[in-house]
Parts: C-alpha cells; sequence; structure tokens
C-alpha cells in the first residue's frame, strides 16, 4: 500500500507565492511520473503539472512560468512552488503518483487526500 500526504496549502493574496509538498510512503520500489492536479469547485480536475522520473517536466499554458514542479527521489518527495498566484489558481490541489512496488505486486496509481490553496484578490 502507498500513501501520499500533501501540505503547504493555505490563503494567500494575488500575486504571492505558496509552495506545495507531497510526501510518499509505504510499499515504494520506484515512483514513476508524479504530478500535480486542482479542482475548483463545480469544476472538472485539471492537470497543473507533471515530472517524469528523470526530471522532464509539463505544464499546461495556464500555469506555464508560474509553477515549478520539482522531485527529490532519495526522499520520495515532489514539490510545486506556484509564484505570481492569481484567483483562478483556487483550488483543491491533490498529489498523483505512479509507483511500483517491491513483492511482485501491481503498479498503483496513488492520490493524495488534497490540500486548499485560495487565492484572494
Amino acid at each position: 500500500q502507498v500513501q501520499l500526504v500533501e501540505s503547504g496549502g493555505g490563503l494567500v493574496q494575488a500575486g504571492g507565492s505558496l509552495r506545495l509538498s507531497c510526501a510518499a510512503s509505504g510499499n515504494i520500489f520506484r515512483i514513476n511520473a508524479m504530478a500535480w492536479y486542482r479542482q475548483a469547485p463545480g469544476k472538472q480536475r485539471e492537470l497543473v503539472a507533471m515530472i517524469t522520473s528523470g526530471g522532464s517536466t509539463n505544464y499546461p499554458d495556464s500555469v506555464k512560468g508560474r509553477f515549478t514542479i520539482s522531485r527529490d527521489n532519495a526522499k520520495n518527495t515532489m514539490y510545486l512552488q506556484m509564484n505570481s498566484l492569481k484567483p483562478e489558481d483556487t483550488a483543491v490541489y491533490y498529489c498523483n503518483a505512479h509507483v511500483g512496488q517491491y513483492g511482485g505486486l501491481a503498479d498503483v496509481n496513488s492520490w493524495g487526500q488534497g490540500t486548499q490553496v485560495t487565492v484572494s484578490s
């Protein structure tokens, strides 16, 4: 079993910054791709940033140049640095990871419980 725990959300004024963290624990042999998603009220969950095991990254245009995803493989932790935040960035942010497990178990697609980010105007 694999657990993901996010932290770092909160309330910030427009133009401010926040840094989210996602720590993975449990039966982890290898973490493949990791990603951040967000879901605003009444909207579908959307991809915010993705990072491969090798460090390649991908962002949608809505956050490109403002958000930076990174990971520390030694700590099984992923980060999202969010700068120049806008009110439209307000959402619950979820971390996601594709994890290979020990013991010949199937890979799992794990989700965190989410952390609220609120940007005031």
